[in-house]
């Protein structure tokens, strides 16, 4: 058994995940809390740290059928030869977490910095902040090892 990504409906993380875990599977869905201004006001709002993602933890061969069809559920992500996540990013992302919600660290950064990854499971990969994205705590960085894009949502970066 390892950990997978499903790509739910928008706004379906939640439901989907009880519904998985209703079935005997393990799911973990981070959240956050940001600011935002609402009627008329600055309100603290619990949002999913991965819009329209969360993790399960199954067997490929023989659960894969049931999540595809779990309500809620798009497809699982790698579709056919689903891609595994390293049990370090789950334990990465559990070590950040106070409660149920994701501390972030924030550091200001600019389009363009080079930058260092200084914990987790990508130490010492080297990449470009590419921005801040919805939330304000998390941000993009373009990753020069793996060649792709990765949330960032803690303090494990600095300028290289």
């Amino acid at each position: 058994m390892n950990w997978y990504v499903l790509y739910t409906k928008p706004g379906c993380e939640d439901s989907a995940a009880r519904l998985i875990n209703n079935i005997g599977i393990e799911t973990f869905s981070p959240k956050i809390k940001t600011t935002r201004y609402r009627r008329g006001g600055f309100n603290d709002i619990i949002e999913p740290l991965f819009p329209s993602y969360i993790f399960a933890f199954f067997d490929a061969e023989r659960q894969s059928r049931a999540l595809k069809y779990t309500r809620g559920v798009r497809y699982i992500i790698g579709k056919e030869n689903p891609s595994r996540v390293f049990p370090e990013i789950i334990d990465a992302i559990k070590e950040r977490m106070n409660g149920d919600i994701v501390t972030p660290v924030r550091d200001n950064f600019s389009n363009g910095d080079n930058v260092l990854i200084t914990c987790g499971p990508f130490k010492d990969f080297h990449g470009i902040f590419e921005r801040y994205i919805p939330g304000k705590e998390r941000a993009m960085v373009l990753l020069e090892a793996l060649q792709c894009r990765l949330n960032i949502c803690d303090g494990s970066i600095k300028k290289a």
